[in-house]
């Protein structure tokens, strides 16, 4: 454990954070009230809005119980759609560390399923939906609930999903310490056997798995280092297949604090494309501002909900991203 030593502003430094820290009130990052983390976005086609699915934060020890969902149908104005599942009441097998979710939206026999994947209890579960908003209901038992084989160390948390628009196959990635993925089964609540595969990003990887797919690559990002750290950042890596081998450029950061602007410990972040589109956003949580850098390890369950604009050179590097207060635009429909 350790302590976040609170920096020294100097009184330029000090009035730029105060106007930026009025201009976001007004519009702007954070784009939920409150204290959320871990935020996963989708866009369902079955309603035309975006969905944000967070970890509900705030709570000593990241002890939270429920996970909510937000709507929005311009990335601007999110409505507080209420909570989707509680461990205890809708999750019989965990009572416990509500954390780090991810959602799919799938057609199945013709109809639209969504499927919720959660951490509990440090162990990995999956509800299923037929709307974005729920009721969901959980499977029941958990999806995943140890370690891979051989590994010893870190902890069974953090899932993503993607599917492979190549392939219309589904994978399910997760862990801290290690990264871990597997195909999904088509009934998108059991793994295919034989399929599980431990990937090798290399020593800066901490946690927070989340994969996308641009004209031919699939991208792998990450994050670094501690949530309680103001250093908490974002990284990634390339691949030819949903399964890698990883490729690691060597100038992959995404996502990092800026003292500049008070902004700290950006990371555990989702990425949203815009439907039809090469626009693309990063969804991200960060201490509070403007007072997480003066909470010590407090500041790592006291977070809030960004999205910035992410760009991509011509070689299909990702840019680097300046976290900001003001956000996005809102997307016109």
């Amino acid at each position: 454990m350790f302590k976040i030593l609170t920096p020294l502003l100097s009184l330029g430094t000090l009035l730029v954070v105060q106007l930026a820290s009025a201009q976001s009130a007004k519009n702007g990052n954070p784009v939920l009230p409150g204290h959320y983390a871990d935020p996963d976005i989708m866009y369902s086609h079955q309603t035309k809005k975006y969905y944000l699915y967070p970890t509900s934060d705030g709570f000593k020890g990241w002890s939270g119980t429920y996970f909510k969902t937000f709507s929005s149908k311009n990335l601007r104005d999110w409505k507080d759609e209420g909570t989707i599942l509680e461990l205890g009441k809708d999750v019989q097998w965990a009572n416990r560390n509500a954390w780090a979710p991810c959602i799919e939206e799938k057609k199945i026999n013709g109809k639209y399923k969504y499927f919720f994947y959660f951490t509990a209890a440090q162990k990995i579960g999956v509800a299923v939906a037929d709307v974005p908003t729920g009721p969901f209901v959980d499977l029941g038992k958990p999806l995943i609930d140890s370690r891979p084989e051989g590994v010893n160390r870190g902890q069974t948390i953090d899932p993503d999903v993607f599917t492979d628009p190549q392939s219309g196959k589904s994978y399910l990635y997760w862990g801290n310490g290690f990264m871990a993925a597997a195909q999904l089964a088509d009934d998108m609540t059991s793994l295919v056997p034989g399929t599980l595969t431990m990937l090798k990003p290399d020593r800066t990887f901490r946690e927070g798995t989340y994969v996308f797919y641009r004209k031919g690559t699939y991208y792998f990002m990450w994050s670094e280092d501690d949530t309680r750290s103001p250093n908490y950042r974002v990284r990634y890596a390339t691949a030819t297949s949903p399964l890698g081998p990883l490729t690691i450029p060597q100038n992959n950061i995404v996502i990092q604090k800026d003292t500049t602007t008070g902004i700290y410990g950006t990371g555990h972040n989702s990425v949203l494309q815009v439907p039809g589109k090469d626009e693309w956003y990063i969804v991200y949580h960060r201490f509070e501002y403007p007072n997480g850098i003066n909470m010590g390890e407090d500041a790592g369950y006291n977070r809030e909900v960004c999205i910035d604009k992410m760009e991509f050179n011509a070689d299909g590097s990702i840019k680097p991203v300046t976290p900001t207060h003001t956000s996005v635009k809102a997307l016109k429909k």
